[in-house]
């Protein structure tokens, strides 16, 4: 019996990922049934912990199982279990609409794809689970109830954008999706998947490891009843008589309660696809077993790619929390530092209660035990890669090394060995990374700090006028584009007795950094640069002044070579980034003012000073002192207070410069 039936169109982004399953070039499209079996390995698990949890919960659990069958007439394949089911909320919440953000950006990739392979990666980095029965069905029903309620729900689509649902009577305590499959196609790599020996096969490659029974009913022969002189019933005009039997076709065995030598690489990755819900092979496993005051088991997976939704608020889940093989929870926060959020897998605790709730684990004691080993397992297993498997370490940094750095803000206990498997771009190299350790050994004698310099991009940090002396005595700069960077570089970590220094704050002396140093003829560069200061202290002292609103002093530069101007923070001020990071979260910051620094031999500052010293009456020169200080904000790539003064006055100067070059 059936309850009235409703059309509802899909959101927007949904459709879109309905197009583009229905039209994949996908051509692993065989895991369509591994995302439905996880699926109900999830609803099997969350039936059996609230049952434990909630005795007053009406349930059967005594058979908990995932059923496959076919209909070969029909062309249609119904994957079922007797799990928690879902409610009608949950299933336009859950499947009537796409509850993570992210498909545009997809779409978008998608677009700027070259061949059917980078469209195949990014399918994979994406992962869509139910949606990938799209590649294989024309049609897709599902019929739900979840545990305790009286009335199911079934919806349907052929995703055209639009799908029906409706309330039902009489369907089973679960979850069952049938789908009505496409015509094979091996060319589209389209198999038959009412084929039992096709189905036997994926399941053993995807899904062996699920801790529930994968069932599916097979024809049997049957032997002849014996007569009476004990031989079988024979003859041509007898016909093999057969039966159906439902045959357990996975062999349950948990992954991480093996031994690493009794598992295949492809058993992991097909596990590690279980628990990640992603179509991309793990970088690296890490398998965990400790006894002793607390026993648990560990398997972890290090990713080979970045989710689409690692900074996102509502992210994919993590590692899953078990008790005595008895699943506990999905994404157990409290296992695993932000940080490090990206490591997806099982860990399995001998000593816990099944009753166990978030805020209980917040407090146990075992539990921070387990998180502090496995951190630290995480941590060396990443240094051990970066000395290794150099290629496999730049992967990870590339897709993770943003992440990896906040623990250098957030955990205090492994912040050393964080950053001693840190690596970082610096003017050493335009391709490779560098580690700390190699800095340090490169470093000029008598340089006793780490040079760095933030910025949006590298590009930007290159092109700074900060660098310029740095690059001209060939004194390596570590160049820091992530936000994060901002934060753990002025927290006060050293590296090997070393400390950090911005480049672009402060005073520098890169002269005593100089190799060789003549005695004599840095005695005379010392008088010269004196007589120099001299020289310009009346108009350091006037651009001070009239700049006052936006500098807090002007100064001769000894950082820069090839610019005429350059503004420096003080040592321990925000830079211009960090504090464009504040304001963008909508936090008020007071205005900040840093010192103007001029390069002495530019023909601009040269011909400034002559100018000043000429007369007494200066006036005519605030235009070309304000046009110095916007041209110091545009060349760290800043914004300029205001952008119509600054380029009326340019405007006014080079219509002068005409002037005088047409007398």
């Amino acid at each position: 019996m059936s309850g009235q039936t409703e059309v509802r169109e899909f959101q927007a982004e949904t459709r879109q990922l309905l197009d583009l399953m229905v039209h994949s070039v996908y051509s692993n499209k065989d895991s369509f049934l591994r995302e439905l079996i996880s699926n109900s390995s999830d609803a099997l698990d969350k039936l059996r912990l609230e049952s434990l949890q909630d005795k007053s919960l009406d349930v059967d659990t005594s058979d908990l199982h995932i059923q496959l069958e076919v209909d070969s007439d029909q062309r249609t394949l119904t994957v079922r279990d007797n799990g928690i089911g879902m409610s009608r909320e949950d299933v336009i919440g859950l499947i009537g609409t796409l509850a993570r953000s992210g498909t545009a950006e997809l779409r978008r990739k998608l677009a700027e794809a070259k061949d059917a392979a980078a469209s195949e990666e990014l399918i994979g980095q994406f992962g869509i689970g139910f949606y990938s029965t799209f590649m294989v069905a024309d049609r897709v029903t599902l019929v739900t109830r979840f545990a305790g309620d009286d009335v199911a729900t079934r919806w349907e689509s052929t995703g055209d954008g639009t799908y029906t649902i409706d309330e039902v009577t009489g369907a089973p305590q679960g979850t069952s999706v049938t789908l009505a499959l496409k015509p094979a196609d091996t060319d589209d790599h389209l198999y038959d998947y009412t084929d039992a020996t096709k189905l036997r096969q994926l399941v053993k490659r995807y899904s062996d490891f699920i801790a529930w029974p994968i069932r599916m009913d097979v024809e049997k022969p049957v032997a002849a009843p014996a007569t009476e002189s004990g031989a079988e019933e024979s003859g041509s005009d007898a016909e093999p008589k057969t039966e159906i039997v439902s045959e357990t076709i996975n062999s349950q065995k948990a992954l991480w309660a093996k031994s690493a030598d009794e598992v295949s690489e492809e058993e992991y990755t097909e596990f590690y696809r279980h628990v990640s819900h992603g179509w991309d092979e793990p970088l690296e496993v890490i398998t965990v077993k400790a006894e002793g005051t607390f026993e648990y088991q560990a398997l972890l997976f290090i990713p080979s790619q970045a989710p689409f939704d690692l900074f996102m608020r509502e992210r994919t889940s993590g590692v899953q929390l078990y008790v005595k093989r008895v699943f506990i929870m999905d994404d157990c926060e409290e296992l695993m530092p932000e940080y490090l959020r990206f490591v997806k897998g099982v860990v399995d605790a001998a000593d816990l209660s099944l009753n166990v709730s978030r805020e209980i684990l917040q407090q146990d004691r075992q539990i921070r035990a387990i998180r502090r080993r496995l951190t630290k397992r995480i941590i060396s297993t990443v240094g051990d890669l970066r000395s290794n498997r150099p290629e496999d370490y730049r992967t990870f940094w590339e897709h993770f090394g943003r992440v990896w750095k906040e623990g250098l803000v957030n955990d205090f206990d492994n912040r050393d060995a964080i950053l001693k498997a840190s690596s970082f771009a610096s003017t050493d190299s335009a391709d490779d990374l560098t580690t700390l350790a190699d800095y340090v050994g490169r470093m000029r004698s008598g340089q006793d700090s780490i040079y760095y310099m933030t910025g949006e991009t590298r590009q930007q940090i290159e092109n700074s006028p900060h660098i310029e002396a740095f690059r001209a005595k060939g004194i390596e700069v570590l160049l820091l584009t992530d936000p994060v960077d901002e934060m753990w570089v002025t927290s006060g970590l050293e590296f090997d007795g070393k400390s950090f220094t911005s480049i672009a704050k402060g005073a520098v002396d890169l002269d005593a950094l100089a190799d060789d140093a003549d005695g004599d003829a840095d005695a005379e560069a010392k008088a010269d640069k004196e007589k120099q200061a001299e020289s310009f202290a009346g108009l350091l002292g006037w651009l001070g002044e009239t700049l006052s609103d936006d500098v807090s002093e002007a100064r001769l530069s000894s950082r820069l070579t090839e610019s005429a101007a350059c503004l420096v923070g003080d040592t321990f001020s925000m830079s211009p980034q960090l504090e464009k990071l504040y304001r963008a979260s909508g936090q008020e910051l007071p205005k900040s003012k840093r010192a103007l620094e001029l390069n002495a031999d530019h023909p601009l500052v040269t011909g400034l000073n002559a100018a000043f010293v000429a007369g007494d009456d200066h006036s005519a020169l605030v235009g070309t002192a304000k046009l110095v200080y916007g041209m110091a904000v545009i060349a760290e790539g800043g914004e300029l207070g205001d952008p119509a003064e600054f380029a009326k006055l340019l405007a006014g100067t080079l219509t002068d410069s005409l002037g005088s070059v047409e007398s």
